[in-house]
């Protein structure tokens, strides 16, 4: 019988391949990267905000438990140490199952294009893939779990969606990156002029650790340009997040602001990045400039890439590029309190029968996935995949609140924060960042 083929090697792509060998399907996991949870890697010096409690999912524990893993001790590891700690050794313990170097370019059905209904749920799923030396290879699925994740499609710094002009000039050049530094790199810019794009906890991550090195080398200067035109949720939660740590990076942030080691420009929307002198200029729709910057870190999130599956019938929210049964738990121009619920098999279904999209590109383009909802996710899909439609239907998880309201909020407002909902006063407006220009 053909195997259930895996898109990606990262968190929720091996959770999925666990419970499918617990559930007595046969996986074929296929990463494009050379390791393991490659993404993961790439930004492994980040420290996550989910303890390792709810960083590694029960069948990957069952699967690693016989060889005498158990499970790290530390709260809070970096990217790094997931990947050392848990990943990897998961990896390990599927074997040849996990195929590395092999790159989906497409996914279809077998003798099927889109446009053909006839007979088309009972041929197998076709999944090509090009390897890392150029060679190409098509393998027959009985199913396919897409967890390509998001990592390598980051959103422009160009407030329409669309790089700004410039930009991918900019990256050409060196001073413009889609990657928050580490701390060794954020130390590397002392003396200079850093500015920081976006408003989610990648941003304020690069924030607190650029407002430490300004508090160590004060001739350092960093800018956070947020398009919205009040601080909005910026900040996070706070004391109301029930993780912690996530709460603490906003108060984090907050405080480098209100310290007045971070000028903070709101209404900012970047429409052209200019090179003058060997340093970037952001220029803004309504025609503001920021002071040139000697590295231009652009934390604005990211997207889902749907390249590979123009053969897949898919059903996705026009805004978020998101399942559309999840879109509305999620899609933050409506959400209004942080919290949201599980999903499973249901939400994650698509006209394509066999066909599921879980992780991070579950969300599409909405912000605040945790590991524990993909992780629930692949334990849905995998029980129905395997004919137990009452473990596809139950709830395993309760996730926790982000202690932020959010919604649309007034996107245009320059001195109000509008919470649009219920679980949490707005957060308070902290206006700075005068010297847009110099």
């Amino acid at each position: 019988m053909n195997p259930v083929i895996v898109i990606g090697a990262g968190p929720q792509g091996l959770a999925a391949a666990a419970h499918l060998l617990e559930r007595g399907l046969e996986p074929l996991v296929l990463e494009s990267g050379d390791t393991p949870a490659s993404a993961v890697t790439e930004w492994g010096h980040v420290r996550l905000f989910s303890p390792w409690s709810e960083l590694t999912d029960p069948a990957a524990r069952r699967l690693l438990e016989p060889s005498g893993w158990s499970t790290p001790d530390k709260d809070y590891p970096t990217g790094a140490q997931w990947v050392e700690g848990y990943l990897a050794p998961l990896a390990e313990a599927l074997g040849d199952r996990v195929r590395y170097g092999s790159r989906v370019v497409g996914v279809g059905r077998k003798g099927r294009d889109l446009s053909v209904d006839a007979g088309r749920a009972e041929q197998p799923f076709v999944v090509h893939v090009r390897r890392a030396d150029g060679s190409q290879e098509r393998f027959e699925a009985r199913a396919v779990i897409d967890a390509s994740g998001t990592w390598r499609a980051p959103s422009p710094a160009g407030a329409d969606g669309l790089p700004a002009l410039g930009e991918v000039d900019a990256v050409e050049a060196g001073l413009l990156g889609h990657r928050t530094p580490s701390r060794e790199e954020a130390a590397a810019l002392a003396g200079k002029h850093v500015v920081v794009v976006g408003s989610g906890h990648s941003a304020a991550t690069a924030i607190g650790d650029l407002a430490a090195v300004v508090r160590r080398e004060p001739g350092t200067r960093v800018t956070w340009a947020l398009r919205r035109g009040s601080v909005g949720n910026a900040f996070g939660g706070g004391a109301a997040d029930e993780l912690p740590e996530r709460g603490a990076l906003g108060q984090r942030a907050r405080k480098a602001v209100e310290d007045g080691l971070v000028d903070l420009v709101t209404g900012f929307r970047t429409e052209e990045v200019r090179i003058e002198d060997g340093r970037a200029v952001l220029v803004a729709e309504d025609g503001r400039r920021l002071a040139p910057a000697d590295r231009v870190v652009v934390a604005t999130g990211f997207r889902p890439d749907l390249s590979f599956l123009s053969e897949v019938r898919l059903d996705l929210d026009v805004r978020l590029q998101a399942p559309a049964k999840l879109a509305a738990e999620v899609d933050p121009n409506v959400h209004s309190c942080g919290s949201v619920r599980a999903t499973g098999a249901a939400d994650l279904a698509h006209p394509e029968p066999g066909f599921y999209i879980v992780g991070a590109k579950s969300y599409g383009r909405a912000p605040t996935f945790l590991a524990m909802t993909g992780y629930e996710q692949v334990r849905s899909v995998v029980a129905e995949l395997a004919g137990d439609h009452e473990a596809a239907s139950r709830v395993e998880l309760e996730l926790p609140d982000t202690g932020v309201c959010g919604g649309s909020g007034l996107f245009d407002a320059p001195e109000e924060a509008s919470s649009g909902g219920c679980c949490a006063p707005a957060p308070q407006l902290i206006q700075l960042g005068t010297r847009t220009a110099g």
